[in-house]
């Protein structure tokens, strides 16, 4: 009988999905279930809030976020967090417009200006300028830096006094506990977060597209603003954001440079008044009463709710930059 050859297909394989040896699936689950773990931390923590100032929400009203009136011997007690909320603002974008002109100029120095040796120097400095905490930078605000910011207040009010942002009322002004030295303690906090960010966009960018422009004779400043600021706006932004997230919760350090009042301060910002939710809740929450507690706890509901949001969208904007950029 002739030779009959039989073609023998080999066994196709299948390609395996996820880690394949065992120490890999063990590391696979361990970093899903941590990762998983941090987003239910944070689901707890917004429960546990609500539920201890739903009672304050649902006697207060909507008057909570916008009243301005904070008197917890009336009866009913009466808690509306208007002044507060705004100061929370007025306070950190004080601080955002302080922050980043300094943090974009010193991730563009890191990045394409100095040697690589200073340039892991000043990396190095700024990220222990973040490290330090809150209540050091506020005694340091108030024992250090709040007389010298009293006297660029002064100038300010003394050059530019026809401007209403920068008027005082009264005959004996102090400049000092007012909402511009805080915005300044405020800068200093979120100048390296900008700064990461901003330093992690810029090295993303196009060296080729950088020498392009100045090999046709664009100089440092054009080429930075037509150029790499333009590719590295929606980063940036994204991490302006997250400063603004990380201002608008600071405690500590305003508690110590603004004197709170429920008294709104609406523009100006040389005026020895104002307001930060976080830091109200600090100075009332040894001495609050059982209902001023419930309130307290709606109000950290409110700052925690307003931080998610921002640092939420800070991160899917910086996410598309940096994918934009690779």
């Amino acid at each position: 009988m002739p030779n009959r050859q039989v073609d023998i297909q080999p066994e196709r394989r299948k390609l395996s999905v996820g880690p394949l040896s065992t120490g890999d699936k063990w590391f696979f689950r361990t970093t899903t279930i941590a990762s998983n773990f941090a987003f239910i931390l944070v689901a707890l923590i917004l429960v546990f809030l609500f539920a201890k100032a739903w009672p304050a929400i649902q006697q207060q009203g909507p008057a909570f976020i916008y009243g301005n009136t904070w008197d917890v011997e009336s009866d009913p007690p009466v808690m509306q967090l208007g002044p507060m909320i705004w100061g929370s603002l007025q306070v950190a974008f004080l601080g955002i417009l302080i922050a980043t002109p300094m943090a974009i100029s010193a991730a563009y120095a890191i990045v394409f200006m100095l040697p690589q040796r200073l340039a892991k120097i000043a990396t190095t400095l700024i990220d222990l300028l973040a490290a330090l905490p809150s209540v050091v930078i506020g005694l340091w605000g108030l024992l250090s830096f709040a007389p010298v910011a009293a006297n660029w207040a002064k100038l300010l009010n003394q050059t530019l006094g026809f401007i209403p942002l920068f008027q005082i009322t009264g005959d004996e002004p102090t400049y000092i506990d007012s909402p511009f030295i805080a915005g300044w303690i405020v800068a200093v906090m979120i100048v390296p977060i900008i700064t990461s960010v901003t330093r992690e966009i810029f090295s993303q960018t196009d060296s080729g597209l950088i020498n392009g422009a100045l090999a046709l004779g664009g100089s440092r400043f054009s080429v930075f603003s037509r150029v790499i600021l333009p590719t590295s706006a929606p980063g940036i932004v994204g991490g302006i954001l997250l400063g603004l997230g990380r201002a608008i919760g600071e405690t500590v350090a305003i508690l110590y440079v603004l004197q709170l009042t429920f008294d709104i301060n609406w523009y100006q910002i040389l005026e020895p008044h104002g307001g930060a939710v976080a830091s109200w809740i600090l100075s009332r929450f040894g001495e609050a009463t059982e209902k001023e507690f419930e309130g307290l706890m709606a109000a950290g509901l409110v700052i925690f709710i307003v931080t998610l949001i921002i640092n939420g969208l800070a991160n899917v904007i910086v996410s598309r930059a940096a994918g934009r950029n690779r």
